[in-house]
């Protein structure tokens, strides 16, 4: 059974790597096959599934000591069911996809996850007309005002990470941690590989000095979360490149012993809003957290809790669970979703879907931007998307 502890891995990153040399013939002389650049858990999921491939040799590239560090493990951990991306969305499509091959991983591996269903809940006749738009889903029905989700549960993410590490690794992947990507090159627009620049620190000095080393891979997956857009920016021109957008969650804690549902319970979608409003979660343990609330930060990396907006979460969380006590609610970690722009988190106008794109004009390069809920539950469905999109089109 995998556990919740910590992912860790002390294991140095690689050292360079013996050069070789290249030609724009189809003869290959790259050092990996594929080069995946982001270890949170979409990347975890598609360097997997990569490396299942025959004759696969994959390289993680992670600039953190471990794997999941950012957006991965600072989310609500819920497995999602759907409800909230629109019929056509890609969204959609991976987040049923997703959610039915994530249950399935789960029980075969004994990785901790619950089906606690969920409850949305409207408290006027606009809320209910948004709970409408959205009830057309399998495994959900409406009943007096509250739109009842069977099939949302929550899962460990950390030993869900913890799982994927372990099996990408016993088919022969490799993970070099502490490996921040400074470079990337295409060879003949990507024809003829990618040769990729990381600095890590220097293994013989510890006064804190950093060393270089470049690797060459056939091709290359962008799914760095939250500098997504900064590394793609290296890559294509002008005319393509993109702004990032950080949307700040905090999240909280409540110490009381009650209320204890045992359900998760969201408000009611709104229209054009960036999130889906400060909801009830719970962990494993059935500890309570609400949250994420939504603040514009202009960097990937402000994980201060946001107290300034507390008295305001209380006052949502209050009027679909009146028993809550103000006292008893405390910040606890924060949260930052990678944005194209100050877009909605559901269906309608403004929506942002996943951009997931084998990039046009250069080879064996698929770009992964925006990837934020439902990221995790879709993780699985994600890496056969990538695959996909490299060798089945």
């Amino acid at each position: 059974m995998f556990s919740s502890r910590a992912i860790c891995n002390s294991r140095p990153c690689i050292q360079p790597l013996i050069r070789r040399h290249f030609s724009t013939s189809s003869a290959r002389c790259t050092d990996f096959t594929h080069a995946v650049i982001g270890g949170g858990v979409i990347g975890l999921a598609i360097a997997r599934q990569l490396q299942a491939r025959d004759g696969a040799s994959t390289i993680l590239l992670e600039k953190h000591s471990s794997v999941g560090t950012e957006t991965s493990s600072r989310n609500s951990e819920v497995i999602h069911a759907g409800l909230y991306y629109g019929t056509d969305s890609l969204k959609t499509k991976l987040c049923l996809r997703g959610k039915e091959m994530l249950y399935r991983l789960c029980e075969e591996h004994a990785i901790p996850h619950r089906r606690t269903g969920k409850w949305i809940v409207a408290q006027d006749e606009q809320q209910m007309e948004a709970l409408r738009s959205v009830h057309d889903f399998p495994d959900v029905r409406a009943e007096a005002g509250v739109l009842e989700s069977p099939s949302t549960g929550i899962v460990d993410s950390h030993a869900l990470m913890q799982y994927l590490q372990f099996d990408y690794e016993d088919r022969g992947g490799l993970c070099a941690f502490r490996s921040a990507v400074t470079h990337v090159s295409p060879l003949d627009f990507g024809h003829a590989g990618w040769e990729i620049t990381t600095s890590h620190p220097d293994p013989n000095n510890n006064n804190n000095t950093q060393t270089t080393s470049t690797i060459t891979a056939d091709t290359i997956i962008n799914s760095a979360g939250l500098h997504a857009v900064t590394l793609q920016n290296q890559i294509l021109p002008p005319s393509r490149q993109k702004t990032p957008f950080y949307a700040k969650g905090s999240y909280y804690t409540y110490t009381a012993p009650h209320p204890r549902p045992k359900t998760l319970i969201y408000p009611a979608p709104v229209p054009g809003h960036a999130g889906l409003g400060t909801h009830l979660t719970l962990d494993m343990s059935g500890h309570m957290r609400f949250g994420p609330d939504v603040q514009w930060t202009q960097s990937p990396t402000d994980y201060e809790p946001n107290t300034s907006m507390l008295a305001r979460a209380m006052d949502d969380i209050v009027t679909y669970l009146p028993g809550v006590r103000r006292e008893a609610l405390a910040p606890d970690y924060v949260g930052i979703r990678p944005k194209l722009g100050r877009f909605s988190a559901t269906s309608g106008e403004g929506f942002q879907d996943f951009y997931i794109v084998k990039e046009e004009g250069f080879g064996g390069f698929v770009n992964l931007l925006a990837m934020e809920s439902p990221g995790l539950t879709s993780c699985l469905a994600v890496a056969e998307e990538v695959e996909g999109l490299l060798y089945r089109r």
